[in-house]
């Protein structure tokens, strides 16, 4: 089980897809687990607190659990609280991707994007929450300051490492 995570725009949803291939895996966008409501809300600029997030976090957390261990999911994950949610309830070992780079770097990325319900406005607010993941969290991180395949294989070169 892994999640794909970091702030907005950082790429959670090309690089879990990429990745889901080069696995032969699913790949489920967390996004698609939101309540109407908080799509509303940050449709409007407005941050999602964390009452708005504990329900979104455990469907996360059961989809990954009901998975039998073969999927992907991205999932901002953004506080070790909320990591600690989702391995909740997945019941098991999940694996997380933090996708790393710089506030410049990802806000150039989001002005470019189309069709996407999360403003820009609101990337201060995710990199205010963020906490990067620790060591005893079973996680990967890696800079997203390259191209699709570079990241996938860094990760795909970590994960195999650890076979």
């Amino acid at each position: 089980m892994m999640v794909v995570m970091g702030v907005a725009g950082c790429g959670k949803t090309s690089v879990g897809e990429a990745l889901a291939d080069k696995l032969g895996t699913d790949y489920v966008d967390g996004d698609e687990l939101h309540p109407p409501e908080n799509i509303q809300k940050m449709s409007s600029g407005i941050p999602l607190n964390d009452e708005d997030r504990w329900p979104w976090l455990k469907l996360v957390g059961e989809r990954l659990g009901q998975s039998g261990g073969k999927i992907i999911i991205g999932c901002s994950a953004l506080k070790r609280i909320y990591r600690d949610r989702i391995r909740e309830f997945a019941g098991g070992e999940v694996t997380f991707i933090h996708l790393s780079g710089s506030k410049e770097l990802i806000a150039s990325r989001m002005n470019s994007r189309t069709g996407h319900f999360m403003p820009l406005e609101l990337l201060d607010s995710q990199f205010a929450a963020l906490e990067p993941p620790t060591e005893d969290e079973h996680a990967i991180t890696v800079d997203i300051d390259q191209d699709l395949d570079g990241i996938v294989d860094d990760v795909f070169g970590v994960l195999e490492k650890g076979k």
